[in-house]
């Protein structure tokens, strides 16, 4: 026994009224849903790129946010390096900036013999301009030195006074 296939009327003829098998019509529509258009795809391509270029753009103001919020500390490490790479040292003390790399500091330093075999002391003052150095040094070295002059014979010198 041989199943029928349903049938629809086509439209549009009323004298005769022709019918096609479902199964050829549902394959006709499903063919053509198989692909995506160039318009779909156009569509999805800009969704999907202007999702990227948001996310790139508040990772870029998230770590400029935190560049800013990093804060440049000033450190004496580096005059002492600069005063260890001369052989002579002078007593006495000396003052002066850290120029365009921390433009808003000042340090001071002062050189004293602390015995007559030519160990000499550096102490580095450094500090915000206007607010003058503290009491304390940020940061004293110890350096040998027999070539190096001195002026008082091991007294000691500095900002904050004997000890």
């Amino acid at each position: 026994m041989k199943l029928a296939a349903k049938t629809l009327p086509v439209e549009g003829h009323k004298k005769r009224c022709a019918r096609r098998p479902l199964a050829e019509i549902a394959s006709r529509r499903t063919s053509g849903l198989t692909a995506f258009t160039l318009l779909e795809v156009m569509i999805a391509i800009t969704i999907f790129f202007i999702a990227i270029f948001t996310i790139l753009g508040m990772t870029s103001r998230s770590l400029e946010a935190a560049r800013g919020l990093r804060q440049s500390t000033v450190d004496a490490g580096s005059l002492a390096a600069n005063l260890s790479l001369t052989n002579r040292l002078d007593e006495g003390m000396e003052s002066g900036d850290f120029g365009d790399l921390y433009p808003d500091y000042s340090w001071t330093r002062s050189v004293y013999e602390v015995s007559t075999n030519g160990l000499f002391q550096a102490d580095f003052w450094v500090f915000l301009n206007g607010a003058g150095p503290s009491t304390d040094p940020t940061l004293s070295i110890l350096l040998y030195r027999p070539d190096s002059s001195t002026r008082g014979g091991g007294a000691r010198g500095g900002l904050g006074g004997g000890r």
